[in-house]
């Protein structure tokens, strides 16, 4: 039995390689740390795991969010992710999350993989007899650093694994601990992320989390589609609600394009597992998330098929929760509740599919999930849904 691990505190500024060929002997692995300097980057902290098959650049600074995945050998599909207009990875010192506006989340975003939450999650929201702001947009997780950051190989099990833990704490207010494992496979197109959120105060709390899962080009592109078990849909607004026919599509790049997001109940099996997926127009190349609903009940679609210059992006997002703000959530009762020293864990596959036959199957996943059931579409915003 082989397991090595490091420990990635306090990494130097160079790109340094951590697995070597002498540590594990005819295995084509790799991982790598480095510390960016220069611009809205200066400070930033990233890992590459390189699997044999893809590589994963995870930020440990940023809420061990995921910056990009790049599969290996495919010209066809070089990079999974999408350009942000903002240059990033960015510092959370360069990120004013109490800025009045309440959407300075926005200066920082630029992530594949990044998390809303955990006091909140969604809009920003204002307190209506003052207007100060009470929440901003989509909390403050992804802007927090990571700490005791380990890297472990385990070459019996064929296993990758980065764990870090990051905490959104403030005296006399919310204590909240989040330990993140992020896994993959030698060789895999697949990974892993798992959370757990512990309350480690001594009184209750409340928490949301929301999964920001964003794809661009080459991906992203003019007839792209979303396929998903559907249970019920509903337009977040009334402009949504004018796409609604073509909600599981996408449009080329639209300069001035206002986005369109929809909310989701998705059907599941017997033990809640359900799954997404997003494929290109040829269906050549796609990617799946799998999560279950019992610790992920709804989903958000975020259609902002803007020109590329701002930001062609779509967001997967499954969620305990819709990103509404926190007040008009908690009183849907959309939030979890967790008592002194509890934990709630989530968990979200990704897998990256690179063959037409790839695709079909994981089309017959979803259909198999669907199992004939007639999706209930909303043509208008549903008030105990939509703020």
């Amino acid at each position: 039995m082989t397991v090595k691990t490091w420990k990635l505190d306090d990494p130097s500024g160079d790109f340094q390689s951590l697995i070597g060929k002498q540590d594990f002997p005819g295995i084509e692995i790799a991982a790598g740390k480095r510390v960016s300097s220069g611009g809205l980057s200066e400070g930033v902290a990233s890992v590459e795991i390189n699997n044999g098959k893809m590589i994963l650049d995870v930020l440990p600074t940023r809420g061990m969010g995921i910056q990009r995945v790049v599969p290996l050998g495919d010209p066809e599909l070089k990079v999974i992710g999408w350009q942000s207009p903002v240059r990033g990875p960015v510092h959370p010192a360069f990120v004013d999350l109490g800025e009045p506006s309440g959407l300075g989340w926005l200066d920082g975003f630029t992530e594949f993989f990044v998390r809303c939450g955990l006091e909140s999650n969604g809009a920003p929201d204002f307190d209506p007899k003052t207007g100060r702001l009470l929440y901003p947009l989509h909390g403050r997780i992804a802007n927090r650093p990571a700490h005791d950051v380990e890297l472990t190989v385990d070459s019996d099990k064929q296993e990758i694994s980065l764990r870090g833990i990051t905490e959104e704490t403030r005296f006399h207010f919310l204590k909240l601990r989040m330990t993140t494992t992020i896994t993959t496979k030698f060789g895999s197109t697949e990974f892993t992320v798992h959370d757990e959120i512990e309350n480690f105060s001594s009184l209750p709390a409340t928490m949301q989390m929301l999964y920001h899962i964003n794809f661009g080009w080459p991906l992203l592109e003019a007839g792209a589609k979303l396929v998903a078990p559907v249970k019920t849909l509903v337009p977040r607004t009334p402009h949504a609600a004018s796409g609604i026919k073509q909600w599981d599509s996408y449009s080329a790049p639209q300069p001035g394009f206002e986005e369109m997001v929809y909310f989701f109940e998705l059907n599941a099996d017997d033990g809640g597992a359900t799954r997404t997926m997003i494929k290109n127009a040829h269906s050549t190349r796609g990617v799946s998330l799998a999560f279950n609903k019992q610790q992920l009940p709804w989903f958000t679609l975020w259609k902002d098929t803007a020109g590329q210059p701002d930001g062609y992006v779509t967001g997967l997002e499954p969620g305990t929760n819709f990103p509404n703000p926190r007040t008009f959530e908690t009183a849907k009762e959309r939030v979890v509740k967790l008592a002194p020293g509890e934990k709630q864990r989530f968990d979200i596959t990704v897998e990256v599919h690179g063959s037409p036959a790839d695709i079909s199957s994981a089309e017959a996943a979803i259909t198999k999930i669907q199992a004939g059931r007639q999706p209930r579409i909303f043509d208008q915003p549903q008030p105990d849904w939509c703020a």
